[in-house]
């Protein structure tokens, strides 16, 4: 069982981590707040007691039914007041621009040309955006395996798929990633 120190030095080495998957996959920061919260309440009210090396992939399957759980919300929510817009009169849209709210700046310990750091800069901007456009399966699978440094068998667990799935989804994402950043003139 897990002390209450133990959990909560546990939310703190997610939550960053968990967030920045949030925003890829739900692409609004406040929503993606919402998620990983009500994420982290999940996981203390109902696993608190389990042992401290069950949490990572409870709490990864936790996040992963919150965000379909918010998907499923927003569709039913954008059909009730796409219906509704049909008797409003214009309106304001706001559209969201991850680039605009994504803390880029890294502390680097090496001193680098500016240059270098815009070129980086510019290529970090491009795969965050070709990840953005990935098919929502193959983006979490891909984010799981290579973000959160997870193995198949952990990410099936968490998406609540075979392995052979969540190896058919990674290796789909990073194809059409390369092939895009390909396109782009990008080689890594």
């Amino acid at each position: 069982m897990a002390t209450e120190k133990e959990l909560s030095d546990f939310l703190k080495s997610v939550e960053k981590r968990a967030f920045k998957r949030s925003v890829y996959h739900v692409r609004n920061d406040e929503a993606a707040l919402d998620i990983v919260q009500d994420s982290m309440m999940k996981l203390v009210e109902h696993y608190g007691h389990k042992p401290l090396g069950e949490l990572p992939m409870l709490f990864q399957r936790i996040l992963s039914n919150t965000t379909l759980d918010w998907f499923r919300r927003q569709k039913t929510r954008n059909a009730l007041f796409s219906n509704l817009s049909d008797f409003e009169s214009g309106g304001e849209e706001g559209e969201f621009d991850l680039l605009e709210n994504l803390d880029s700046s890294e502390d680097t310990v090496q001193v680098e040309s500016a240059e270098n750091t815009t070129q980086r800069a510019q290529i970090l901007r491009e795969i965050e955006l070709e990840i953005q456009e990935l098919p929502p399966r193959q983006r979490e699978a891909f984010l799981m395996r290579y973000w959160e440094e997870l193995d198949v068998a952990e990410t099936a667990a968490a998406m609540g798929c075979s392995e052979g799935s969540v190896k058919t989804h990674c290796s789909r994402a990073v194809q059409a990633l390369n092939k895009a950043l390909r396109a782009k003139g990008i080689q890594l």
